[in-house]
Formats: C-alpha cells, sequence, structure tokens
C-alpha cells in the first residue's frame, strides 16, 4: 500500500514529514488526488497545507527550545547560518519562504531560535505553504 492510497490521512503526513524530518512527496501525492477526483482541489490544498503547516511549527518551536539552551552562533551548521542571516534580516517575511526545498526548514528554526512573533510566524508560514499547494493544484486541474 502506497501513502497516496491512504486519500486525505495520506496526504496530511506526507506533508506533514515533507516540512519536518525527512524530504517527501506531497506535491505528488497531492497532484495525485486532484486528478482522481475524489475531492476537491481546495479541501485537498487545505489538507496539505494543514499539514506541512503544523510540520514547519514543529521546526519553528524546535528553534524555540535550542535558543534557550544552545548559542546559534557556535552549534549552528553552514546551512542554518544562513538561514539564521535571512531571518535576522527579514523577520517574520522571511517565513513566506519556508516551503523552498532545503532551506525552508533552516528558515522556520531560525525564525523560532530568534523569537519572532508566534501569530506572525504561524501567518507567514501557511500563508507561503498555501500559496505553493494552490499552485500545484492548479497545474493538475
Amino acid at each position: 500500500m502506497d501513502i497516496a492510497s491512504l486519500g486525505l490521512p495520506g496526504l496530511f503526513i506526507s506533508a506533514f514529514i515533507s516540512s519536518t524530518v525527512a524530504p517527501g512527496g506531497s506535491e505528488a501525492i497531492l497532484a495525485y488526488l486532484v486528478n482522481s477526483h475524489q475531492y476537491s482541489a481546495a479541501y485537498l490544498v487545505a489538507v496539505a497545507t494543514l499539514g506541512n503547516g503544523l510540520g514547519a511549527m514543529t521546526t519553528w518551536w524546535l528553534g524555540l527550545w535550542a535558543a534557550k539552551k544552545y548559542p546559534a552562533e557556535t552549534l549552528l551548521s553552514g546551512k542554518h547560518q544562513k538561514a539564521l542571516g535571512a531571518v535576522r534580516q527579514w523577520g517574520c517575511w522571511a517565513l513566506l519562504f519556508s516551503w523552498l526545498p532545503v532551506v525552508g526548514d533552516g528558515l522556520c528554526f531560525a525564525g523560532g531560535w530568534l523569537r519572532l512573533s508566534i501569530l506572525t510566524s504561524i501567518s507567514a508560514i501557511f500563508f507561503g505553504k498555501a500559496l505553493r499547494y494552490i499552485a500545484v493544484a492548479y497545474v493538475f486541474i
């Protein structure tokens, strides 16, 4: 059984995992489900955005937790140092790009580390991720 055959729960799980611990194929599953015409595209976009957004917020909380225990400049890898610099420069606006592969997780982690406003962070993260999933769904309608 593949995760796409799980329908909405599979999409949610894939989107959550894609935004936290491992690269995932939530866009491919979204495209598959849009083409299956079992659910409305808007509903699929909402489920994918919710899963991916909650995964990103998990990473944001991990950044917040890590900031309480460890100094940023001494422990972060080069990728996370770049993300930290971008978030320092752009603030919550940088989190609009949390959907980007590779750097998106670093941006969310840096947002938590820098203790950016939780409400503004949630808004930026979910807005950026929704736009990405809308674009994917639109291509496959």
